[in-house]
């Protein structure tokens, strides 16, 4: 028998365990910066009229942080960037000087985190100002507010575990001997520490957003957080839990009829829910799967932390052996099957945030949640304890019993009463009482980790910075066109080169009469090389060359237009 009580909880484990090291589709809930034009530290011999950033998903713009700086420390840009899709376009004003530039940009992602950095290109020549290292700077997150938004969140989740699980307790299973005052204030303490987190995360958000301090907001900018998504899901949130709190106070006087049960239990599904359409889950690949799996996991994350808090501060002090031979059995079920729904959904949300063992142990993200997953291996183990001792202590006993229970599962009824439930020892009691909350100190730490990880960019953001051996390709602007730059492998040994010329605005092909490419690597003292290249179209053009040595090869490639102008661009690339 004891092997049974084991299996369900080990399996589940073993299984998401497992799943966690099977590939899956890439997901790209933080918006990750792909390419720039022009590319970062390329020296170019004309003056771009625009500067583009291309991300992994559509963003959103934050008002005045988006900006490029002149060598002189003025602002290079016309203060009017656009956004097209998935790339942020900032036009530039016309005669800028020689010099180094500086890009430095915040904006927002699908799922309402901030994306910020930037990166430098020069004009003519590179130039010691500004520095390369101001580069992104009062763009940054503020810690305070990055923090402040992990408590709030944890404060939410706190709010709803104490909401959830009484109210459910309270409907479902309370004895009616017992007064309900003490657990309805306990769920309507809940409802406003759910109500003042919601209110927090609003407030920090706007913050987070502009990439500004606690108290350094402005009304411009609270009305953009709130015309977002995440501003209109905290808004229906409160709602619902002030909706809630009203509809409580039948079922804390024990007269809830049909429309009160039927109306919390829509509320719950339109609460829940606000979660994760707010955050990662509805920027996935697959959003549908994600956003149901937050859901789920949350709800049993509620019932079952709740009624192990109503279980240690209620019913195991108040309620005689009658009722807790009762009550105790029937949540030791309910909580077994909110530990299989918590296990299966938090598996299906990892199958698309880290999916893969490189994910799982080389970005903070996974590491958390190897941290979550160990946690949560240790409160199965007390579980199944609790569970042991609640089948052993409070399930009703009969007169006769088989002679071996594990071969025979139909009661025996030889006409005998069935024995009344015998007397619940204090022992029995202290140690379902430690069982308990132990699970509930240890459920603590995993919402604390809870909370640090939905501001945490997931497993597969967190390793799309690193560039992987591949094709390179990006595309550089200058006054009389766009050059296209693919290079394929980008590894040491042969390698295709293709260019595409395209008008500056973007309009269409540019008749490119003669093309001309070097490549050098200068770290490793070798000059520049020619790279044969044959035009096979009016706009397009072939090379090939051997690379000997992996590092950052400086291509140049100049373009002639006709009789008199020519640009030559240079294009910094990372060869394996």
């Amino acid at each position: 028998m004891t092997r049974r009580r084991w299996s369900v909880p080990l399996a589940m484990l073993l299984g998401a365990l497992a799943i966690l090291v099977l590939p899956a589709a890439p997901a790209s809930a933080h918006a990750e910066l792909e390419k720039t034009a022009p590319v970062a530290g390329t020296v170019l011999n004309d003056m771009p009229g625009e500067v583009t950033l291309t991300f992994s998903e559509q963003v959103r713009l934050v008002a005045d942080k988006i900006k490029v700086v002149a060598p002189d420390g003025g602002r290079a840009d016309t203060g009017k960037p656009v956004v097209r899709d998935q790339e942020l376009v900032i036009p530039l004003k016309s005669g800028g000087a020689k010099g180094t530039y500086l890009v430095s940009y915040r904006v927002i992602s699908a799922d309402s985190h901030p994306v910020s950095g930037g990166y430098s290109f020069s004009y003519g020549q590179p130039s010691a100002t500004p520095n390369p290292d101001d580069a992104g700077s009062g763009v940054q997150t503020d810690a305070v507010v990055k923090n402040a938004m992990s408590v709030a969140r944890f404060l939410g989740f706190a709010g709803l575990v104490l909401l959830v699980g009484p109210a459910l307790i309270l409907f479902a299973l309370w004895p009616r001997r017992l007064s309900t005052r003490d657990p309805g204030r306990l769920a309507l303490t809940g409802a406003g520490v759910l109500a003042v987190s919601t209110i927090l995360e609003l407030y920090v958000q706007i913050p987070y957003t502009a990439g500004t301090t606690l108290f350094d907001i402005t009304g411009a900018a609270a009305s953009e957080v709130m015309g977002t998504p995440f501003g209109a899901a905290h808004l229906v949130r409160l709602g619902v839990v002030l909706a809630t709190a009203i509809l409580l106070r039948p079922v804390i006087a024990g007269r809830a009829g049909k429309f009160d049960q039927t109306m919390l239990v829509i509320l719950g599904v339109v609460g829940l829910a606000t979660w994760p359409i707010s955050g990662h889950p509805s920027a996935s690949p697959v959003p549908t799967l994600t956003v149901v799996a937050d859901a789920a996991h949350l709800a049993a994350m509620s019932v079952w932390l709740g009624g192990l808090v109503m279980l240690f501060g209620f019913l195991l002090r108040r309620a005689n052996a009658r009722e807790l031979s009762a009550i105790v059995p029937v949540w030791s079920g309910w909580a077994l099957f909110a530990i299989t729904v918590l296990v299966l959904a938090g598996t299906a949300q990892a199958l698309v945030e880290i999916g893969t063992l490189d994910a799982l142990t080389g970005t903070t993200y996974g590491q958390i949640v190897i941290a979550k997953v160990a946690l949560l291996a240790v409160v199965v183990a007390v579980a199944a304890y609790s569970r042991r001792l609640t089948n052993r202590r409070f399930a009703p006993a009969t007169a006769a019993v088989p002679d071996d229970p594990e071969d025979d599962d139909e009661p025996v009824d030889d006409g005998e009463p069935v024995a009344q439930v015998p007397a619940i020892e204090e022992p029995d009691r202290r140690r379902l009482r430690t069982a308990v909350i132990t699970e509930v100190a240890i459920a603590v730490v995993v919402l604390a980790l809870t909370s640090v990880l939905v501001q945490t960019s997931p497993a597969r953001a967190g390793q799309s910075g690193d560039t992987p051996p591949g094709p390179f390709d990006t595309v550089v602007s200058t006054n009389l066109l766009k050059i296209q730059v693919d290079i394929s492998p980008a590894t040491v040994g042969m390698n295709s080169i293709h260019l595409y010329a395209v008008k500056p605005d973007g309009s269409g092909p540019q008749t490119v009469v003669e093309w001309k490419a070097t490549a050098a690597l200068p770290s490793k003292g070798i000059e520049p090389l020619t790279v044969p290249t044959l035009a096979v179209s009016d706009d397009h053009a072939i090379g090939q060359i051997s690379l000997v040595s992996a590092g950052t090869w400086e291509f140049k490639f100049t373009a002639r237009v006709d009789d008199l102008n020519q640009s030559t661009v240079t294009v910094q690339v990372p060869i394996k």
